[in-house]
């Protein structure tokens, strides 16, 4: 099986789309703070967002890892388990971060905003889901895995994924609330 990272970085156009409006990208995997999960579990950076957040694999093993997201406020939370979920969740809903209730009316307001200055994302999100051989499963599915998950009705509510600020000791924020 090949490797997720290896086609987004051999396809360009998925990687643009990850890039923006996904806000994920594969060269800024370095966290600006010392972290570790209060599991003492491992913990590996892999990518970033522009706003200076982290995409982390938890724990042993390959791209199937859990992922967590730590954003540059102190927020932190399980967003997907492994790196296809995280990736359907990139292209379906790239706005996540802006559906704090995991709503369809959060979502829908805030596609709005990015299909204004983005008319063809539909169809660029569909040749970057194409080209890493992703099947994209309907919105509401992708939002209420991510319910499931960041909130721990699937995995991920319980200290394994807790991540901690080294340097004091004190972890951070739940990222949802829900």
């Amino acid at each position: 099986m090949s490797s997720l990272i290896t086609a987004i970085t051999e396809h360009t156009e998925a990687a643009d789309f990850l890039a923006w409006p996904g806000d994920f990208d594969l060269d800024r995997g370095d966290h600006v703070e010392e972290v570790h999960l209060a599991s003492g579990a491992a913990l590996e950076g892999f990518a970033g967002d522009g706003a200076g957040g982290t995409f982390f694999f938890c724990g042993e093993g390959g791209e199937e890892r859990p992922v967590l997201y730590a954003d540059s406020e102190g927020r932190a939370g399980l967003i997907a388990v492994g790196l296809p979920e995280l990736l359907r969740l990139l292209l379906v809903v790239p706005w996540w971060r802006d559906c704090p209730a995991f709503s369809a009316t959060e979502s829908a307001e805030a596609a709005a905003e990015y299909l204004a200055d983005l008319p063809d994302l539909a169809a660029t999100r569909d040749a970057a889901a194409a080209a890493l051989g992703l099947v994209l499963p309907p919105e509401t599915e992708v939002l209420a895995r991510l319910r499931e998950v960041a909130t721990g009705t699937g995995r991920g509510a319980d200290e394994e994924y807790v991540l901690v600020f080294t340097p004091e000791n004190s972890p951070y924020e739940p990222l949802f609330t829900g």
